[in-house]
């Protein structure tokens, strides 16, 4: 990815002080799986639209991410049933900036996404109870289960993020991205798959989109937290995610399988 680099290093910059005025807190997500070669391709386009997000010198962060959920997964099952209004719990730290969140992340039938999160320190990850702060937090916003919620995925993966000069869109590249189960012990490697998401306050005209067009990238919902609990876990609802794993294969030339079918 050497090449990326230096296109993002050659790109006008922005801080992630002066990211607090496109937070898109409130926002329409669209996602486009595609893989490194296309990333590359499209990447030359980027300079004259585009400013990257900067922090200490480096444009690719680090992030990483632990899901909560029920015995029965019923996050998950919410996802693969298609219930329009649902829920994913998770924590996040910021890699590079050793900066923790507990954030809730519910979607609307109206297909906007709007997320809340609380600081927490980082020796919480894994407890989401361990704190009076946290623990009135999932009380007071989680509407989903009234049951314990327990760690149940966690992911790695690098990410740059874009912001286009208008500052009316926000657009995040996930690769290198890898999963470790804390139910079953079981890990995952989907480091060649891209995930893009474009992400809007509204449906205003978007660049982007525009060379994912270009480059013939399909528009198409991915969930890196159920596609890291179809790898990772047995025992899990999937015929509606089977095309999804048949679509990552395509891209990526590898075969991964559904762990409930090994």
């Amino acid at each position: 990815m050497e090449e990326l680099e230096n296109i993002l290093q050659s790109m006008f910059s922005i801080s992630l002080e002066e990211m607090s005025a496109v937070k898109l807190m409130n926002r329409v997500d669209s996602k486009f799986p595609m893989n490194r070669e296309t990333l590359l391709r499209m990447s030359s386009r980027w300079g004259a639209h585009f400013y990257v997000q900067e922090h200490e010198g480096q444009c690719i962060a680090h992030y990483r991410s632990l899901y909560f959920d029920t015995p029965d997964a019923i996050t998950y099952t919410m996802h693969h049933n298609r219930r329009l209004r649902r829920q994913k719990i998770r924590q996040r730290i910021y890699v590079d900036s050793n900066l923790a969140f507990l954030e809730i992340k519910n979607k609307k039938n109206t297909g906007r996404t709007k997320k809340k999160r609380i600081p927490i320190p980082v020796e919480q990850w894994g407890d989401i109870y361990s704190t009076p702060e946290s623990t009135d937090f999932i009380r007071e916003k989680v509407w989903v289960t009234d049951q314990p919620l327990t760690p149940r995925l966690e992911n790695a993966f690098q990410r740059i993020t874009l912001v286009n000069k208008a500052k009316t869109e926000r657009i995040t590249i996930d690769f290198g991205i890898r999963f470790h189960n804390w139910l079953s012990g079981c890990d995952a490697d989907v480091s060649d798959l891209v995930i893009v998401e474009v992400k809007q306050d509204g449906t205003l005209p978007s660049k982007f989109k525009d060379f994912l067009r270009d480059a013939r990238v399909k528009k198409k919902g991915l969930s890196k937290y159920c596609l890291g609990m179809l790898l990772t876990e047995e025992h899990l609802k999937y015929n509606r995610f089977k095309d999804k794993i048949r679509y990552v294969n395509k891209l990526t030339d590898k075969n991964y399988k559904i762990k409930s079918l090994e």
